[in-house]
């Protein structure tokens, strides 16, 4: 994806900061039920209310908090703990590297700010958001992100302590942890617009079905990198077909 011109928009920095606001309330629904199950989690993983809460602030990774504690609650070697957590966020590159042309332009301390509020909510917002105006400026574009990650970032902390603090009272049958497949459904599926998308997920989904009794969760590495290697292959044979 190359840079492009860019061009006065009528709105304004702050009018794209109230539309990210708008656009990324909705997560709020399952970002809530999401961190109080992530803060229940670590309850029962042995962690105090202050450690949840640091670990929320230090990863803010919903996937990854959730698959490197799980893997230490059951005696996983940290490294393993930390190869999967990596393994899991290694989207975020892509994420960065999809948002530079956009962003790119920010001041530093911006840039860092948004590297670290950098989530698939913020994200996928963005990124369509960013496609169908590409009239705005980079502080436009900037106002926008970090419009959307108000109403999800904060609470995600917020409902982490929460979740900590009730723990293994909230009952059963609320099923928190249907927040995790329908947040990632809800954002995944609108973005699937390529073969190349298409082709990525089918073979992450196979071969995660396939290595799910792998033990330590590496059947998720293995799934990831295959979806990404698959993903980055019809890329690159589509361009070269293009250009020919």
């Amino acid at each position: 994806m190359t840079a492009y011109a860019e061009t006065p928009s009528p709105a304004s920095a702050r009018a794209t900061f109230l539309r990210g606001m708008r656009d990324g309330a909705p997560f709020l629904l399952v970002v809530g039920p999401f961190a109080m199950l992530f803060g229940v989690v670590a309850s029962e993983a042995g962690l105090k209310v202050y450690e949840a809460l640091v670990y929320s602030i230090a990863v803010i990774a919903g996937a990854s908090q959730f698959a490197s504690l799980q893997l230490l609650r059951d005696g996983a070697p940290v490294a393993v703990a930390l190869v999967s957590a990596l393994a899991v966020n290694l989207r975020m590159a892509m994420y960065s590297a999809s948002l530079t042309p956009h962003i790119g332009g920010a001041p530093l301390w911006q840039r860092a700010l948004a590297a670290y509020f950098l989530v698939d909510q913020s994200y996928a917002c963005s990124v369509m958001a960013f496609e169908k105006h590409r009239d705005w400026s980079v502080s436009q574009k900037v106002g926008y992100f970090f419009g959307v990650i108000i109403p999800i970032c904060p609470f995600w902390y917020v409902f982490t302590v929460i979740g900590a603090m009730v723990g293994s009272t909230i009952p059963p049958e609320l099923a928190l942890d249907f927040a995790l497949p329908i947040t990632f459904i809800a954002m995944v599926a609108p973005m699937l617009r390529s073969v190349a998308h298409l082709a990525a997920c089918g073979v992450a989904i196979a071969l995660a079905l396939v290595f799910a009794g792998l033990p330590y969760n590496l059947g998720l590495l293995i799934a990831a990198l295959a979806g990404m290697m698959t993903g980055a292959a019809i890329e690159k044979r589509s361009q070269t077909e293009a250009s020919t």
